[in-house]
């Protein structure tokens, strides 16, 4: 797909529609505790169907369904605007990004429905997005979506001066094994199933518009076996990285678990040009107030580079998982708490 032509002097690319970029484009995690933390509870007195609601941060609700014993139904939902130039390759990272959540919780997705924002072009706007550029948004999540057996069916468009792309998703698990985030143990190996450094790329790639081949593989990789793997291993506790960080994610489940950890920075995978392109100044302002916030939890003699890549805002990450799994490498341990991390 060519860039789309816009009314000033040259064409202007997808990612271009965008303020910010992937997962880096959330909200900073501090402020939006900040503004959930009315909602902590979420659920009625005598409301004992909820498993899993706001109160830790998990990576999506669950509910035990009473008419299928042994059945919880877990939902999320996700979107985000571009993170990527190709409209293809956006609408299957965000895709994938969307199915990890349930992943994350040990489940398995068995639905979900498209989120859409499109600024549409039509002679009063000429600026906007052509539709069969949405067409290959939405191809690529339906693809993705034939890829982890979970139909896409359906969804919900608006117009808006910004893209965004996403799903919302229905999973199902047993609700004595969902991977928590408040279950995890002192004295765990703490193991990664992705490498991170894709906000970086793709801030870099925003900047340039240089592709990177190996950030979209890693973004365009399901969580599916990661979450199969753990749950054969008996892992209790894990949660998906996306864009809080590593470090953020992981203080959460600290947290929420009442545990400490210990991180070796040299352990944790990183993709290949990241380093490069933060030497080069690529870095997405989402990753440095991910630090800002976890940083009062973070105990480190580590040089600030090495500290902002573990707080680099992710997109479609991998699992960060309280145990040893096939494949993935171990990047530290927990301890007994407080909730802490020391890097080192």
């Amino acid at each position: 797909m060519t860039a789309v032509q816009s009314s000033d002097a040259g064409p202007r690319r997808l990612t271009q529609y965008a303020a910010g970029g992937g997962c880096a484009c959330k909200i900073p995690v501090g402020r939006l505790e900040r503004i959930v933390s009315g909602l902590r509870g979420g659920r009625s007195v005598d409301d004992e169907t909820l498993v899993v609601g706001v109160e830790d941060g998990d990576d999506a609700a669950a509910v035990r369904v009473e008419e299928a014993d042994g059945v919880a139904l877990i939902s999320t939902a996700d979107f985000f605007t571009p993170v990527v130039d190709d409209p293809y390759d956006w609408g299957r990272i965000a895709a994938v990004n969307a199915l990890s959540d349930v992943y994350a919780m040990g489940g398995r997705p068995v639905l979900a429905i498209n989120l859409v924002a499109w600024p549409l072009a039509d002679p009063d706007d000429p600026a906007g997005l052509p539709d069969e550029m949405l067409a290959r948004v939405l191809e690529g999540g339906a693809d993705v979506g034939r890829q982890a057996g979970c139909p896409v069916a359906g969804g919900h468009s608006v117009t808006a001066p910004e893209p965004l792309y996403g799903l919302s998703v229905t999973g199902v698990g047993d609700p004595d094994r969902l991977l928590r985030n408040d279950a995890a143990a002192p004295g765990q190996p703490l193991s990664l199933t992705k490498p991170i450094g894709s906000g970086v790329l793709n801030n870099r790639h925003k900047s340039t518009g240089e592709r990177f081949e190996q950030a979209i593989d890693v973004m365009t990789t399901l969580n599916a076996e990661a979450s199969a793997a753990a749950l054969a291993a008996g892992v209790r506790a894990a949660t998906d990285v996306t864009g809080f960080g590593l470090l953020g994610h992981l203080y959460k489940m600290l947290r929420a678990s009442g545990v400490g950890a210990v991180i070796d920075a040299d352990a944790v995978p990183v993709i290949e040009g990241v380093r490069e392109s933060m030497a080069a100044g690529y870095l997405p302002g989402g990753s440095r107030r991910n630090l800002d916030w976890v940083r009062p939890h973070v105990d480190s003699d580590r040089d600030e580079n090495t500290l902002v890549l573990l707080a680099d805002a992710q997109t479609s990450g991998g699992l960060l998982v309280v145990g040893e799994i096939p494949g993935a490498p171990v990047i530290g341990h927990t301890t007994e708490g407080p909730a802490r991390v020391t890097v080192r």
